[in-house]
């Protein structure tokens, strides 16, 4: 008899996560947000920031129920389904962020003058315009992500219509989107 080693360890391991912090498996995970600097280490959206010494913004951690204790992190008991119903969330959060942004607020980042008011960012400053749409690309494609994973599950993606309303909006500005036409 012939054991499949790496189907076996998947199954005993199936409802088993590792906290990222003390590395042991557990049944439960917990999940919570803090503004501290330490969250960037144990927040699964913070893991390619390039200013995490510095980071004060709030953040989504996830750990193993004695780590949250010890870290003095507010949190609750999650299974897989909130898990990635809270990431993609606070995903759409980042994404209309950028929608505000590309809308107007970068006329007063940029401080554009009254003269210049009708140009879009791209005539106004290209390189910012890059630069936003690059950071918009990078949470599309991670939105999209979350999303699969809900369809491969066959389970509801939460809140359905904001995909559509998002898209909509992105376009009428004059963007593109990774998310619909």
């Amino acid at each position: 008899m012939q054991i499949d080693w790496d189907k076996t360890i998947d199954e005993i391991l199936e409802d088993k996560t590792a906290c990222p912090r003390c590395a042991s498996f557990s049944d439960e995970i917990v999940a919570g947000y803090t503004s501290e600097t330490w969250g960037t280490d144990y927040a699964p959206r913070c893991q390619f920031c390039v200013r995490k010494e510095e980071c004060d913004s709030r953040k989504l951690v996830v750990l193993c129920r004695s780590c949250a204790t010890e870290l003095n992190l507010r949190a609750r008991r999650v299974d897989q389904a909130e898990m990635m119903s809270i990431l993609m969330t606070d995903c759409r959060k980042d994404l209309e962020e950028c929608l505000e942004y590309v809308a107007e607020y970068w006329q007063e980042d940029l401080d554009v003058p009254a003269a210049e008011i009708d140009k879009t960012l791209k005539e106004f400053d290209a390189e910012a315009c890059a630069e936003e749409n690059a950071s918009r690309k990078r949470l599309e494609e991670e939105y999209l992500t979350y999303h699969r994973w809900f369809r491969d599950r066959r389970l509801r993606v939460p809140d359905p219509g904001w995909r559509g309303e998002y898209v909509e909006e992105i376009l009428s500005l004059g963007y593109t989107s990774l998310l619909g036409d």
